[in-house]
């Protein structure tokens, strides 16, 4: 349970992350474990280190230094960051890079309730949960009946339950329930064709509007999607690609020659050709090569339902008057090539 709640201590059951150098490992906090036979059989963590009871962990502080046989690490508390960097993967994953700028862009506070499309390993998921508890919720849905159900699973063991419901749905096929219509404050899709789900995404929205993202690996997809969003009344709409970049702080020497000769108009000392003396600064430096692409997030604001209403009504009736200027300049065509004839 220590995903819902900071701690001091470690209990049994507590899913915990194992540091060691520049390596995380996430275990399940249980004395006991079965083995391939089924029989119970006291729970050791093999590592590169050593092993390591997990016995030992129960009551102690998160942040502490724990031995191993071989070597010694540090348990650390898990957060979705950690996580993401250490669940099972079934499927691709989001990133932190990525997932924070979702958090930011879809505007979720604690309280809004957010629609999900594409739970794969819950990466983002798990994030979602951390922004919108301890009264919001978040809807998350695979059509993968397996990933669902074990997703649902990892939810339960780590304590956030009542903060997410994990569906098994094809919700381009199906949309998202009647249950959820109107209900939404944000939707985000991960699927292969987001620009399908958009108008399940506009029954989800709640009337008085709200946020969309989707995440797609390639610029066809966007393209597709974008186009889609407008026809639905969608405003605000943009794509960007976010790519995590370091500097690199290193100390760097510079030479330096010295000009104190030239404060003096009638100095006749030549300048010297070789530096006089070096400098040490420190200094950041962009790194040699830049990260590789992961996706393109399309972000889009949806309206208010009466914005939406007049601005369908506005248009209906621009369609009206140019359908009505193609039917006279038809018509006096017409009357002119008739005259012509006579």
């Amino acid at each position: 349970m220590s995903f819902k709640n900071y701690k001091e201590k470690i209990d049994e059951g507590d899913t915990v992350i194992l540091y060691l150098s520049n390596n995380l490992h996430a275990i399940e906090v249980r004395p006991e474990i079965k083995n391939k036979k089924g029989d119970m059989v006291e729970n050791v963590y093999q590592t590169t280190f050593g092993a390591l009871k997990v016995r030992n962990l129960i009551g102690s502080e998160y942040g502490s230094r724990v031995e191993l046989s071989k070597g010694w690490g540090h348990v650390l508390q898990p957060t979705p960051e950690l996580w993401s960097l250490t669940l099972p993967h079934r499927t691709q994953i989001i990133y932190t890079p990525d997932i924070s700028m979702i958090l930011l862009q879809l505007d979720l506070v604690p309280g809004s309730i957010v629609v999900e499309a594409g739970t794969g390993s819950g990466s983002l998921t798990h994030a979602l949960i951390r922004r919108v508890r301890p009264h919001g919720h978040v809807y998350t849905f695979d059509f993968h009946d397996h990933r669902a159900k074990v997703a649902q699973e990892e939810f339960e063991e780590h304590g956030l339950a009542e903060f997410v419901t994990a569906q098994h749905r094809d919700v381009l096929a199906e949309g998202f329930g009647a249950d959820l219509n109107g209900k939404a404050d944000a939707v985000f899709l991960d699927l292969p064709k987001p620009w399908a789900g958009v108008t399940h995404a506009v029954n989800a929205i709640k009337d008085d509007g709200g946020r969309f993202c989707s995440f797609s690996p390639c610029i066809e997809q966007v393209q597709r999607t974008c186009s889609t969003l407008a026809q639905n009344g969608f405003q605000d709409i943009s794509t960007m690609e976010v790519l995590q970049s370091e500097l690199k702080v290193s100390r760097r020497t510079i030479p330096v020659r010295d000009l104190s000769f030239l404060k003096h108009k009638g100095s006749e000392n030549p300048v010297e050709e070789k530096p006089s003396s070096d400098k040490s600064y420190v200094v950041g430096a962009w790194p040699a090569s830049t990260p590789g692409h992961t996706g393109y997030l399309t972000l889009a604001t949806l309206p208010p339902s009466f914005v939406r209403r007049k601005t369908k009504s506005a248009n209906s009736e621009n369609s009206n008057e140019n359908t009505n200027v193609e039917d006279k300049s038809n018509s006096e065509e017409a009357m002119a090539v008739d005259e012509n004839n006579l």
